[in-house]
């Protein structure tokens, strides 16, 4: 199962909980650019066709870029709303600079709409597999380094590097107010959304 898979797989269940409920339920796909937007609407058909393009739908971009995302639902979205933010927050570059970016307009569209946070990833991405000697570029300089994969020393260190970037964006997200959900590969996520839904019930009780 890809990442790609398990987004659409969450967004899939949202949406049908949305339908349920009797509630409009919309779209936003993105990379470096909102690709595209299905407007809210009803309908076990919509929701086929919602799930549809999340799987197949070819992007045009490259990257992530969450903040142009968060801008696009700050401009269309109007009335107040549950926004879902289903992305694997793979900041590269200036990850401090990038972090702080990303806060600051999920505050602001927290301001206006009822945000939730999903992350979604792979636990393999935090590991570094034992093949040698390997040149990378370095995301926050460009420069080209060599790595020796083949030390247990290096991979620990890379293991630990993405562990704390993980914490940083999970107190980041959380310190603004903002429910932050994290959901891998391969586990029971559909357990963790059940029990976020109902400390939401107790919340709202």
């Amino acid at each position: 199962e890809t990442k790609r898979e398990l987004a659409t797989e969450v967004a899939g269940v949202l949406a049908a909980s949305a339908i349920r409920n009797q509630d409009k339920v919309g779209l936003i796909l993105f990379t470096d650019e909102v690709e595209l937007y299905i407007p809210p609407a009803k309908g076990q058909t919509h929701i086929l066709r919602l799930i549809r393009e999340a799987l197949f739908f070819e992007p045009k971009g490259r990257g992530t870029d969450i903040t142009v995302a968060l801008d696009y639902v700050n401009r269309m979205i109007s009335r107040r709303s549950v926004v879902f933010l289903v992305s694997d927050f793979a900041l590269t570059g200036d990850f401090e600079n990038q972090l702080a970016q990303v806060r600051r307009k999920l505050q602001v569209t927290s301001k206006h709409h009822d945000l939730i946070a999903v992350s979604v990833t792979d636990p393999r991405e935090g590991e570094l597999p034992a093949v040698g000697r390997l040149t990378v570029e370095d995301t926050e300089t460009g420069e080209l380094v060599e790595i020796d994969t083949g030390s247990a020393r290096v991979r620990q260190a890379y293991t630990d590097k993405a562990a704390a970037r993980k914490g940083e964006i999970r107190q980041g997200i959380r310190s603004l107010g903002v429910d932050f959900l994290e959901f891998e590969n391969g586990a029971d996520w559909m357990v963790e959304l059940m029990k976020f839904f109902e400390t939401r019930r107790q919340r709202a009780a």
